[in-house]
């Protein structure tokens, strides 16, 4: 796909314990973005998203609000080049 980017989220605040990385994997499934989410030991949550520009950069504003319980601080996003990544998972 010509128009399919990556992009590399590291997402601060309350954001782990509050639904967070099953809201992302649902978001991300109904705009058909591609990627995975995971927890990080400091507290951050770190998400990949990758498909048509539009989707993923949707994903990228959907992140700064996340699930309803989370209170975000920060988003950190830098651009990459895709990786053919089929599916979105949640990773451990």
């Amino acid at each position: 796909m010509k128009n399919r980017v990556r992009a590399h989220v590291f997402v601060s605040g309350t954001v782990q314990g509050v639904f967070y990385r099953a809201s992302t994997r649902d978001a991300a499934r109904d705009v058909e973005v591609d990627g995975w989410v995971k927890n990080l030991p400091d507290g951050r949550v770190e998400a990949v998203f990758e498909g048509d520009r539009k989707a993923v950069e949707s994903m990228v504003e959907w992140c700064h609000t996340g699930s309803e319980r989370a209170n975000v601080n920060d988003v950190e996003v830098s651009f990459e080049e895709p990786e053919k990544i089929e599916g979105f998972e949640i990773r451990r």
